[in-house]
């Protein structure tokens, strides 16, 4: 039986025979309703879809899902004791932030509203943690995940390829062009997880054509801070999955695939980069937006200098920047409007998903090879996130902070594992850990090490 898995419960026929009947998962509704609130927030459907805009669908599906969680307390194989630190490390983070916006020198009611808004991620990690109990239901959240940006890229290429850089397309996280860019960069080592994971050829060129749709959209943005993120993130990716996988062709296929997006589609790309050294040639507005960034973060320092404990409020420092505009990195966005003590919550937070992707890399052999190729792709996103967040204002944005959810979820799987392992016998170890790569490029799909 798989880790997680409702097991059986024993009952009597007709005739007072004993057998065995499925036990009734008692997570089961909220995890669907879950489910709906990840599609809710990474689909956006009341964007495109006519009419749903006036239905609430995130508190909707939000609710519900708490409410499925709250009737099966006493029942549920994890309890709230079981939350991990980075769980504690989030809330107090969010406590501090509401503190800082009731005593906000700027605008208390815009940074309590703005803080309610972010609140809502612990409620979404908390939930993830304690109702994802097996490794195929973390699957199902990153598959969701995974397809709404592809789907979303293509309809923003659809609907927008004749605006610039593919702004205001969508509403909420989709609405900056730095916003999706970042979207795109986080989910593309998940994508091609499935691609590897895949044993349906139908399945395999859907998710090439996803991630075909998703490059193209990312060039589209023009996001600097985008595309840099993306190199970081592609090369551990490519690391994970074409060296140590030992499929030398990822790597020759991603770059081909690279020149001809860049070369097709990449002249608005290239200007903005070329914008850098003011060249008015190329693109003025481009090299402005370079020297606000840089007044930006100054006026950002002076900020953190000024009030270092609890910040400006969260999203005030538009207001505080007398410019109207964020600044562009996420760490400094973080320090100013919630204050240092919020920053050090904040990078201990992520340090939390490293030791827990740490604790599973030791353990390689004792994992499901599947799990370890979603392992490595957690590793890339979260490495692609750390680094992009110097050049873009992302602290508010719910993916990574999911990202560090699947880790805390991979990590209590695996410990659930090694406490019970009458509930799921371990996995063949293999002879060595090459030689569990070696079999997804020859196989195109997960297959045991004999």
């Amino acid at each position: 039986m798989a880790i997680g898995d409702s097991g059986t419960a024993p009952a009597t026929d007709i005739l007072g025979r004993r057998k065995i009947l499925p036990a009734v998962d008692p997570t089961k509704s909220a995890f669907f309703w879950l489910s709906g609130f990840y599609v809710v927030y990474c689909a956006r459907p009341e964007d495109w879809i006519p009419g749903l805009s006036y239905i609430p669908l995130a508190k909707v599906t939000a609710i519900l899902a708490m409410w499925g969680l709250f009737n099966a307390l006493g029942r549920t194989k994890r309890t709230l004791k079981d939350v991990p630190v980075e769980g504690k490390l989030l809330l107090a983070m969010i406590g501090l932030l509401f503190v800082g916006a009731f005593l906000s020198p700027v605008w208390r009611g815009g940074a309590i509203s703005h803080t309610m808004d972010f609140s809502k991620v612990f409620i979404a990690w908390i939930l993830t943690f304690l109702l994802i109990t097996t490794f195929q239901r973390l699957k199902q959240i990153i598959y969701i995940q995974t397809a709404s940006v592809a789907v979303i890229c293509f309809i923003s290429v659809i609907k927008g390829h004749t605006r610039p850089r593919l702004e205001g397309v969508l509403g909420g996280i989709y609405s900056n062009p730095n916003d999706l860019a970042f979207s795109i960069v986080l989910t593309l080592p998940f994508v091609l997880a499935f691609l590897l994971t895949s044993r349906s050829g139908i399945a395999k060129i859907c998710w090439i054509i996803g991630m075909l749709g998703m490059g193209v959209a990312l060039v589209l943005t023009a996001s600097r801070a985008g595309f840099l993120n993306f190199i970081v993130s592609g090369t551990v990716t490519l690391w994970h999955f074409g060296v140590r996988g030992r499929r030398l062709y990822l790597i020759a296929a991603t770059g081909l695939i690279g020149v001809l997006l860049l070369a097709t589609a990449g002249g608005k790309l290239y200007d903005r980069f070329t914008a850098l050294s003011g060249d008015t040639e190329t693109e003025q507005s481009a090299y402005e937006s370079y020297e606000a960034r840089k007044y930006l973060m100054w006026r950002a320092v002076d900020g953190i200098e000024n009030y270092p404990i609890l910040g400006v409020g969260v999203s005030n420092f538009e207001t505080y920047s007398l410019i109207w505009h964020q600044v562009h990195m996420t760490y400094l966005q973080v320090c100013v409007e919630g204050g240092i003590p919020v920053l050090i919550l904040y990078l201990l937070f992520f340090r939390r998903a490293f030791k827990n992707l740490r604790v599973l890399r030791k353990a390689e052999k004792e994992l499901d090879p599947e799990m370890i190729l979603f392992a490595g792709a957690l590793h890339s996103s979260l490495i692609g996130f750390v680094f992009g967040a110097l050049f873009a204002p992302e602290g508010y944005q719910f993916f990574p902070y999911f990202a560090v959810a699947f880790t805390a979820v991979m990590l209590q799987l695996y410990r659930d594992q090694a406490a019970e392992p009458g509930l799921a016998p371990p996995p063949k170890k293999p002879r060595h850990f090459l030689e569990v790569y070696g079999d997804y490029g020859r196989a195109g799909a997960i297959a045991p090490v004999r």
